[in-house]
């Protein structure tokens, strides 16, 4: 046998061995929350661990739970509180890893409209993606944390895209998402300040998510996915502007934005990926995972609480 046909015999033989995973979104692909997936999957990091990763889009963190409780899918994306909120509806999910040691939601409001703070809130009109969105939940902890409830205030469920523009035409006063959203803002010449949830209010970061039944029966493929993922993870922190040039070139939506693309990145490395202290990059911390479920059920949010180990797990974490 040639060279370059034993070569290509250990490529197919390779391709043959790949397992298959398929992984959902919570929201569109291609937006800079998910960064560390489409790098994992560009540079090889997934190839490399012996996975086929294909990608599909689902309708919100509760929809990915349910379709990956169903077996729909073998692994998807929400947030930390994600399992918090399903688990007591019978969906057995649990996060296996947690990327950043710190909330994904970013509170932020428009200089031109005196407030100064998160307890200036009151009276004014915030935008949320929904009311079913992770960072709806994060707000109201965070209007708690001042003694604020959603009455308090007017939460509007706007979408993504009405998060930037009702922002620029003035029609809301502060918004409650991710930095995809504060960036944008900013790129379309508002000036805000901001603060992150998390020193409001113990939110998490974005979660990968499984079922039990995968946990159980495919531990070694989530190990190496989440093992993946983090790698990508560590990359972005590293060097955002290197990952916002990669991220651009392989996703169209941002072709010719990566510098838009590297300051989402940038505030991804410093607001949301360090590890909390005590808790290397990826695991959950269950004393923070319970507040976040005591602050549920006390605002009815969930009618009942889980064993909080139930949640999530560390296992799979190097």
């Amino acid at each position: 046998m040639t060279a370059a046909a034993a070569a290509f015999a250990l490529g197919a033989m390779s391709a043959q061995a790949a397992e298959n995973v398929t992984y959902l979104f919570p929201a569109p692909d291609f937006l800079p929350a998910f960064a560390p997936l489409q790098l994992a999957k560009s540079k090889g990091y997934f190839e490399e661990a012996g996975l086929d990763v294909t990608f599909r889009i689902g309708k919100g963190g509760a929809d990915v739970a349910t379709q990956v409780a169903a077996g729909n899918a073998d692994l998807g994306g929400a947030i930390g509180d994600t399992p918090i909120i399903v688990r007591p509806n019978g969906l057995d999910v649990r996060g296996v890893a947690l990327l950043g040691g710190h909330g994904l939601t970013q509170l932020a409001w428009r200089t031109d409209t005196g407030i100064t703070g998160p307890a200036d809130l009151e009276g004014k009109t915030v935008g949320v993606i929904s009311y079913q969105a992770s960072t709806y939940y994060a707000l109201r902890g965070a209007l708690a944390s001042e003694g604020l409830d959603e009455n308090d205030v007017s939460i509007q469920s706007v979408g993504a895209g009405g998060l930037i523009q009702l922002m620029a035409a003035g029609r809301l006063d502060a918004i409650a998402d991710s930095p995809d959203a504060t960036v944008g803002v900013q790129e379309a010449g508002i000036e805000i300040d901001q603060v992150p949830v998390d020193t409001l209010f113990p939110s998490m970061a974005q979660a990968i998510i499984a079922s039990g039944e995968t946990i159980a029966e495919r531990p070694e493929m989530i190990r190496a996915f989440v093992a993946a993922v983090l790698r990508a993870v560590e990359d972005i922190s590293a060097d955002p502007a290197a990952a916002a040039q990669e991220f651009a070139a392989v996703v169209p939506q941002y072709q010719d934005r990566e510098d838009e693309v590297r300051k989402i990145l940038e505030d991804y490395a410093t607001l949301v990926y360090p590890p909390a202290e005590g808790h290397p990059l990826g695991t959950f911390d269950p004393a923070r995972m319970k507040a976040v479920q005591d602050f549920y059920l006390e605002a009815g949010i969930v009618q009942s609480a889980v064993p909080v180990e139930d949640l999530y797990t560390n296992e799979f974490v190097q």
